[in-house]
């Protein structure tokens, strides 16, 4: 049996969909081949999510592709998987967690050449052209330097550098973990700490998405869980759901075990940065074994953050 796997083209997703693979053939002997889908988010790649209308612009063609049998199995990053999932589909694994830090790229202020050289966010000039299109970054950005000029920014990680590069940024803001698996690390010139930055739901997780219908697979694909990973997502976008909250709202959350504890911290920004919330909420480590624990932590903090306010902000953008 070969299973075929559906995949965006950019470089990164072809790295995942490789991981994916390599990984199937090593933990229970499955043969695969990739399957590479053009979706809404590639067609439209100079349009900011939002204005796309589409709920899941990069997923959404690959569930076709399941659908109509293009296709067995898809893989995306977590972060980009809408709250809801269509009861048609499974997702049977998050893999391990890489990094899910945002970082910072930026040009070098004497040569204008990229690199480690380049400053930090707090070495910035003022009105620096710092480029992002995830809201959730533009918030938290405004919070730390309102002088900032936040542009937007769309295009797989090879584009976003090209047009760091071609001097149309000084800096840009992109998912650490992306930078990692295509080797581009030296190429990060700061890492924002969770304590400043909080990561997108999601963010540094890739999961494996399968037919519910389709249980053969579903059973293979599982060898590739980690509880870990599974636990921390479940939580993460258990906020999201309470919150009625999707990719593009300010809200950061990151769930992980530190200690002998789960902790999941959150926040919500305003999108000029000028109102910030952020909360935590924990339980003990071993309460894991209870697969609710994490939906109820991340239930729980979700509505003690729209105690706290949420709703106002979330509701002036529209909640998408």
């Amino acid at each position: 049996m070969t299973a075929r796997i559906a995949t965006r083209g950019s470089r990164l997703a072809l790295w995942q969909a490789e991981h994916v693979r390599r990984q199937l053939a090593e933990r229970c002997g499955l043969e695969s081949e990739i399957v590479v889908i053009k979706t809404s988010g590639d067609r439209f790649a100079q349009a900011a999510v939002g204005e796309l209308g589409v709920k899941g612009v990069f997923v959404k063609e690959l569930e076709e592709a399941l659908l109509d049998g293009r296709a067995d199995l898809a893989v995306h990053s977590m972060k980009d998987v809408p709250t809801e999932v269509d009861s048609r589909f499974s997702f049977p694994a998050a893999l391990r967690r890489e990094d899910p830090r945002d970082c910072l790229v930026s040009r070098a202020p004497e040569s204008g050449k990229p690199g480690a050289a380049g400053a930090g966010l707090a070495g910035l000039a003022a009105e620096a052209r710092v480029g992002t299109s995830s809201v959730r970054r533009q918030a938290q950005l405004r919070h730390l330097r309102s002088d900032l000029q936040i542009l937007p920014l769309r295009g797989n990680i090879d584009t976003r550098l090209a047009k760091l590069d071609a001097g149309e940024y000084d800096a840009i803001v992109v998912a650490k973990a992306g930078l990692d698996r295509l080797g581009l690390s030296a190429r990060i010139t700061h890492v924002f700490p969770a304590e400043t930055m909080l990561p997108a739901a999601g963010q540094g997780v890739l999961g494996v998405e399968t037919r519910a219908g389709d249980p053969q697979f579903c059973k293979l694909v599982a060898t590739l869980a980690d509880p870990e990973a599974r636990a921390a997502v479940n939580a993460e976008r258990a906020l999201l759901a309470e919150l009625e909250g999707g990719c593009q709202v300010p809200i950061g959350a990151w769930a992980r075990q530190q200690d002998n504890r789960f902790v999941l911290d959150a926040c919500v920004v305003s999108p000029d940065g000028s109102e910030y919330i952020r909360l935590s909420a924990e339980a003990a480590a071993d309460e894991l074994s209870n697969p609710r624990t994490p939906l109820e932590l991340g239930q729980e903090l979700g509505r003690r953050l729209r105690e706290a306010g949420a709703d106002r902000i979330l509701e002036r953008m529209g909640r998408r």
